[in-house]
């Protein structure tokens, strides 16, 4: 499993960057009130920055930040604060402070803490208590479709169709496939407002063809 201690699996910046736009993608499908989703995508967060964010009822959070050839994760688990940040964000590479202390991560807190460096290799600061809740939310990022719709079948219980989330669909997702009506219609029984979806799919910049 992915975590801190053990982060060699957790894939490159692009793959990972894809994976939060997949499971964005799948989340906008099946829970259209933007409030109430786990993982949201904003390719527009800034210049030269895109930002993935998880967000959860008891508190628990992770943000992302994707610049043109790096990325930073900030996790905030509110049961685990066993480790300082300056101790997480040891040798933190000057490009990412401006996110890491600035807002809205410096008032959300910091868990963990991992970053891409010059090489692409993912690399953390100095961990005292691997005990961060990181292994549960790193665990999507293993490149696995089952492992989104194991997570989202329990998370979003009636959301989507009575025969459950297709894999087949949720796969092609993953792969960056053009979304259909079709592949949006095997997940859930009805969209009562496609704007809605196509204007989170631009934010996402994920392509789609509802001809």
């Amino acid at each position: 499993m992915i975590s801190t201690k053990n982060f060699t699996s957790l894939p490159n910046r692009n793959s990972l960057q894809s994976i939060c736009k997949a499971i964005s993608v799948l989340d906008a499908i099946i829970c259209p009130e933007w409030e109430y989703r786990y993982y949201s995508y904003n390719s527009k967060w800034g210049e030269g920055e895109e930002y993935c964010e998880m967000r959860y009822g008891s508190g628990d959070l992770m943000n992302i930040l994707f610049l043109e050839n790096n990325c930073v994760i900030n996790g905030f688990a509110h049961e685990f604060q066993h480790n300082q940040k300056s101790d997480l964000t040891k040798n933190l590479p000057e490009i990412y402070n401006d996110f890491i202390f600035g807002e809205p991560v410096a008032s959300f807190g910091t868990t963990f803490c991992l970053w891409t460096n010059q090489t692409g290799n993912w690399e953390t600061g100095i961990i005292e208590d691997y005990n961060d809740n990181s292994e549960e939310l790193l665990s999507v990022f293993d490149n696995t479709p089952q492992t989104y719709i194991d997570w989202a079948t329990e998370y979003f219980e009636d959301s989507y169709k009575e025969t459950g989330i297709p894999l087949e669909t949720v796969t092609k997702i993953y792969q960056g496939q053009i979304l259909t009506k079709e592949m949006v219609l095997s997940i859930v029984d009805e969209i009562e407002d496609w704007q809605l979806l196509e204007d989170d799919l631009k934010e996402i910049d994920y392509e789609y063809d509802f001809k």
